[in-house]
């Protein structure tokens, strides 16, 4: 068993070359093999959001706080709220972050596939970002 006290492990600025925007991480979990499990508290300041990316295995994003917005390849801009679960598929490119007045708090697990949660690609551009949202 392994404990990571309150605090024992410092809050992170999102690094710019995968994040638009002021976006702080709190690392969670990230297993050693045999288990995949990666999981951070993400914060996203107003009009922040990642980069476009994959996940070999999928991601799962519940919405703590705020309000963010989220979105597949060829699919809506979608508005998430607090409470909401978002399950966003293997290898399903997309992008979150949170909505252009709010900001956004997010806890994401994902699993590593041969070492790698995820493939970093282009960032999302200001009219991606404020289309308007869909259903």
């Amino acid at each position: 068993m392994n404990i990571h006290l309150a605090g024992s492990r410092p809050t992170r600025r999102a690094p710019k070359e995968y994040f638009t925007g002021t976006v702080w991480q709190d690392p969670i979990i990230a297993t050693e093999a045999p288990a995949r499990a990666v999981a951070n508290r993400v914060s996203f300041e107003p009009g922040a959001r990642t980069a476009w990316h994959t996940h070999p295995l999928g991601q799962t994003l519940y919405v703590v706080t705020g309000v963010g917005r989220v979105q597949s390849k060829g699919g809506p801009v979608r508005e998430i709220k607090a409470g909401d679960v978002v399950w966003i598929p293997p290898g399903e490119k997309h992008w979150h972050g949170a909505s252009p007045a709010n900001g956004m708090t997010h806890v994401a697990i994902q699993e590593a596939l041969d070492g790698s949660h995820v493939t970093w690609m282009e960032h999302v551009t200001d009219a991606e970002f404020t289309a308007d949202v869909g259903k």
